[in-house]
């Protein structure tokens, strides 16, 4: 099967002010002080997470540590079987956390990785997506800070692939399947 890019859905302009907005809240949410542990999902997260931390203020302790877990392989639909190829190296007992991911739809790998996350105590646990394709969801998980809700429709860019290809794209496009 092959694919090719579809139509812009969201441009760089428009992410990019989102992205400001979502670290505005994350900043206003957060207690004046405290460590505030950020988890990216690699691979695909680590465009949106570099950009939120570079929004953050200055004065706020921000620790930024990342883990890498799948569903996809190669294909563009969920597998189901959640695979964690990376973890932490920072301890988040006690500690205030947010994970962040570049899209959610079916839930199941986010809900596989927050309980796995709860199991190791910290003092609050939330979530901010990027993308939230609620339309798909087949297991509820509470989305904290949310970038954009979109139609159940394959895209990539900003961080996001198809097979690998297309995560350098500055917009985020639709993909449009060859036959």
């Amino acid at each position: 099967m092959s694919y090719k890019l579809g139509e812009v859905l969201l441009s760089r302009e428009v992410i990019a002010e989102r992205v400001k907005e979502i670290a505005a809240e994350i900043a206003k949410d957060s207690e004046k002080g405290k460590p505030l542990v950020i988890v990216g999902i690699l691979t695909g997260a680590s465009f949106f997470l570099t950009d939120l931390v570079r929004e953050l203020p200055e004065d706020m302790d921000v620790r930024v540590d990342f883990m890498s877990v799948a569903s996809y392989g190669d294909s563009t639909v969920t597998s189901g079987v959640v695979r964690i190829f990376h973890d932490l190296k920072t301890n988040i007992e006690g500690k205030n956390v947010i994970v962040v991911e570049d899209i959610i739809d079916s839930g199941l790998t986010l809900s596989h990785l927050l309980t796995l996350l709860k199991g190791r105590h910290p003092a609050s646990l939330k979530v901010c997506v990027l993308l939230d394709k609620k339309e798909r969801r087949k297991t509820e998980v509470k989305v904290d800070y949310c970038g954009f809700s979109i139609p159940d429709e394959f895209v990539v860019g900003y961080g996001l692939d198809c097979a690998g290809m297309w995560r350098h794209l500055k917009d985020i496009k639709g993909v449009i399947e060859e036959k």
